[in-house]
């Protein structure tokens, strides 16, 4: 990837219900696989990031399991090979979906554009190979077509990486979305407390050196930093070039949570020192999963983590648009009342919302709003959208 249009655009025009519908397909396919061997479909899960969280490292997986990381490589390796054949052999309804994406006489750059985009767009760079082959081959892709597209795509992202990394260590700058100063308007501070300490090294120590990850050499730190996506690299290429900020910390803490019937960690991105002594802990979350329930949970974490610590809170999503603003977005009153008193009476599964969306033209950001101002739980993999825990469905 390199610096230009795949990489500093806003990414709200590349958010759509589309591009999640493919994530729901595979964790269509993943389910069914975990009937028959729920380890591997949970390694698979885990690795794609499906739900809309964060794909995770060989290495964390194989902490999680007591694997080493070439095991949990080949493990994957051969759950994918498997659901693509069970995807052919019984018809499953991604490969119209998927063939319609990526139609099997597309170019390849143009491939290799599409998924640069949609890399960038879901904060997938860590396992852009591996979602970019799956893709092909469910859309129908012949085996040795779709390694080759998709380690375009790869080699795209790491000529990036590395381009990116000499510009910084001969200390010229690369050109940034603009100055921070908008951002920061939008942190949420708690009431006056001192903060606590800016802390100075890392929670995440599993697999801070894994291959899969970025790396690159900042002034303001004087030293590599480690990131896992470019939506990521950006944020930190804007601290360190910033004279708002004197000092960051990428990754400071680990938030343990239970979701559903797994231990969970999540990192926030980075603490960053302002100039007048104040800190703000930030996390990324591209614009099109704001809304999603585990995001949601991890926001809230966060945000108590860094109002407990006198620290501000910021949510860094790619784009211009932040929870705020997409809260405050307008919809048709009428689509609006019509999903509240649905809710009411039970939850939407995928096909409720794609019906929705049909009758009404309903768009992804659209609904993050109404999510986030109504508190309605946007669950995935499987998508289902219900009311406010706190908000029981009526008799």
């Amino acid at each position: 990837m390199r610096a230009g249009s795949e990489l500093d655009h806003d990414i709200a025009a590349d958010v759509s219900f589309e591009l999640e519908q493919l994530d729901e397909l595979v964790a269509e396919l993943v389910a069914a696989h975990a009937e028959r061997a729920a380890r591997d479909a949970r390694i698979v899960a885990l690795r794609l990031g499906l739900g809309g969280v964060r794909p995770e490292t060989l290495t964390r997986i194989g902490a999680r399991y007591d694997l080493a990381r070439d095991r949990v490589r080949q493990l994957y390796a051969k759950a994918v090979g498997r659901l693509v054949r069970e995807a052919a052999q019984t018809g499953h309804r991604s490969a119209a979906v998927f063939a319609h994406r990526y139609p099997r006489e597309s170019g390849d750059l143009r491939l290799v554009r599409q998924l640069l985009t949609e890399t960038y767009a879901t904060d997938t760079d860590l396992v852009a190979m591996e979602w970019s082959y799956l893709k092909l081959r469910l859309a129908g892709h012949e085996q040795g077509d779709a390694k080759r597209v998709a380690g375009y795509v790869m080699q795209r992202i790491l000529g990036w990486q590395k381009k990116t990394a000499s510009i910084l260590a001969k200390l010229h700058p690369l050109a940034e979305p603009g100055d921070l100063g908008p951002l920061l308007d939008t942190v949420d501070w708690p009431a006056d407390r001192p903060p606590a300490p800016l802390p100075t090294v890392s929670a995440r120590v599993a697999d801070a050196d894994d291959d899969g990850r970025g790396r690159f050499y900042l002034a303001t730190v004087g030293r590599d930093v480690a990131y896992d996506s470019a939506l990521a690299a950006r944020l930190l290429r804007g601290l360190d070039t910033s004279d708002a900020v004197t000092a960051f910390q990428e990754e400071p803490t680990a938030l343990t949570y239970r979701f559903g019937d797994q231990d969970q960690v999540h990192y926030p991105a980075v603490a960053a020192q302002l100039t007048d002594g104040r800190i703000v802990l930030v996390d990324v979350v591209p614009l099109g999963r704001i809304a999603f329930h585990h995001n949601r949970i991890h926001t809230e974490l966060g945000r108590a983590h860094a109002h407990a610590n006198g620290w501000g809170w910021l949510t860094w999503t790619g784009s211009a648009l932040d929870p705020a603003a997409v809260a405050a977005r307008r919809i048709e009153p009428t689509v609006e009342q019509r999903l509240t008193a649905d809710l009411a009476r039970g939850p939407y599964d995928l096909r409720g919302l794609e019906a929705v969306r049909a009758e009404t033209g309903l768009e992804l950001l659209d609904l993050a709003g109404l999510v986030l101002r109504n508190d309605w739980c946007w669950d995935r993999a499987p998508m289902r959208l219900s009311a406010s825990p706190a908000r029981p469905p009526a008799p």
